[in-house]
């Protein structure tokens, strides 16, 4: 009979900080890096720039260290990685991302970016691969997240916590990921509940309501960087059309698909975006 260790941020009395404060502990031991600078969330299509940006010190199971979950989705790993970066910072990849769809909670959902808080990370990069809602995105088109729009009907803060979301995605990064591409434009990203995609008129009404991409991640997170004091450049690869606006059947496949044959390109560009920061 199989068990299952309980995940410490399921507990209502758990202190997420103080076990985000935990997993960094372990990744400083575990990697033998004591601080982290950046930290990069990379979603579908995204993987290949950890492979780009610098030179792998440690790579550790995501499962070995505390509050995190396996990866449910396919296509997307399962490690958190250390990397050296040639300007003598140190990188911290996530390759570990829990979806809000997997209803294990937004605690377990943004532990990952409070985790590379606590390791030191001031910089957080959040990718993820997307449905584009501007005809004129092919898929393999990657766009810079100016805002977003959270439709979960929920929030990683926890009670009386006011945070100022103004300038949630920086624009000083924006301009410098612009240094290196300047091709790259940007648009609101609306995250909704998933599993399921959107409906073409769900599709409409993202469009209606001032948004540009649509997916299943991303807001949740940004607003947990934002609250442990990070800056933030968020980026979606545009994987396909949105239902409504793309004609034919959406599909995980197709999604995974666009992002492999992407992954060489966009990478690269992430590597070098990274090493402008």
């Amino acid at each position: 009979m199989l068990t299952t260790t309980a995940n410490p941020l399921d507990s209502s009395d758990a202190d997420p900080f103080e076990i985000a404060r935990e997993a960094a502990a372990q990744i400083a031991e575990k990697t033998g890096v004591a601080h982290h600078d950046i930290a990069l969330t990379l979603g579908s299509g995204w993987g290949k720039a950890a492979d780009l940006i610098g030179e792998t010190i440690a790579t550790v199971d995501a499962t070995e260290i505390v509050g995190f979950s396996a990866s449910a989705v396919p296509g997307h790993g399962g490690t958190l990685r250390s990397i050296a970066l040639p300007n003598g910072k140190h990188a911290l990849v996530i390759g570990a991302r829990t979806h809000y769809y997997e209803n294990h909670g937004v605690r377990r959902v943004v532990h990952s970016v409070r985790t590379a808080a606590a390791t030191g990370a001031t910089t957080m990069i959040l990718t993820n691969g997307a449905g584009g809602i501007r005809e004129t995105w092919t898929p393999g088109t990657p766009v810079l997240i100016s805002d977003h729009i959270n439709l979960t009907a929920d929030s990683p803060l926890e009670g009386a916590t006011f945070i100022d979301l103004t300038d949630l995605y920086s624009s000083r990064l924006r301009d410098i990921a612009r240094t290196v591409d300047a091709d790259l434009d940007e648009g609101v990203y609306v995250q909704f509940r998933g599993p399921h995609y959107e409906t073409p008129a769900e599709v409409q009404m993202a469009k209606a309501i001032g948004g540009h991409i649509v997916g299943m991640s991303t807001a949740l997170e940004a607003i947990a960087a934002r609250q442990a004091g990070m800056e933030i450049l968020g980026m979606s690869l545009i994987t396909n059309l949105a239902a409504g606006i793309q004609k034919t059947p959406l599909s995980h496949e197709e999604v995974i698909e666009a992002g492999r044959n992407a992954e060489g390109r966009i990478g690269s560009l992430l590597a070098r975006i990274v090493g402008e920061l």
